[in-house]
Formats: C-alpha cells, sequence, structure tokens
C-alpha cells in the first residue's frame, strides 16, 4: 500500500496515506471470520493495530499526531458498525482514543 501511495502522490502524504490504513483495517476487521482472522486479500486488522500501538508508544510526536487525527479520530462512534475495535486498541492508543473521545 506504501509503494502504491508514493508512486500515485509522488511522495509521501501520511495524513492521504493514513486514510488508505484506516479503511484496510476497518474492512479487514469488519470482514474477519468468526475466529478474527482477515480476509486473506486485506492487512490482518490485529497486526496493524499491534504496529500503532508500538508506534505510538516511541513518543514521536509527528507519528502521534497522524495516528491521533488520521486514524483514531475515524474510529466509528458508538452505535456504528465497527465500533467494538476500540475494545482491541492496546493500552497506549486507547489512552489517546479515550481523551479525543471520552464517550467513545
Amino acid at each position: 500500500m506504501l509503494s502504491d501511495h508514493i508512486e500515485e502522490e509522488h511522495g509521501m502524504l501520511p495524513h492521504m496515506f493514513f486514510w488508505d490504513v484506516y479503511q484496510e483495517t476497518m474492512r479487514s476487521y469488519l470482514q474477519r471470520d468468526s475466529g478474527g482472522e482477515a480476509a486473506s486479500d486485506l492487512p490482518d486488522w490485529r497486526e496493524v493495530l499491534r504496529f500503532l500501538e508500538e508506534q505510538s508508544s516511541l513518543g514521536v510526536s509527528e507519528v502521534n499526531a497522524v495516528i491521533v487525527t488520521s486514524f483514531l479520530e475515524y474510529l466509528p462512534f458508538p452505535g456504528e458498525e465497527g465500533h467494538d475495535i476500540i475494545e482491541h486498541l492496546g493500552p497506549v492508543m486507547a489512552e489517546k482514543f479515550a481523551r479525543i473521545r471520552p464517550e467513545g
């Protein structure tokens, strides 16, 4: 996905790229089977969340800004399909999410 983004946009546009990451992650989460596995043509939503948690833990402000504004802020609201993905956020991302959306 990243190489396609760089080629199409003639460089890296982090917030635009993360819109694609968000969409693919949610599609994977919503299409998971009963065992939690993602559809084979999609990235594993659990791996994406693990990677984002790891990156969020590093304390790099630019990275955190992209993850918060271009991923966490887009997560579904209560009552929307897929909202339960927030139950799978790691502790660092869960804390960031709770700060920006205290009502979920």
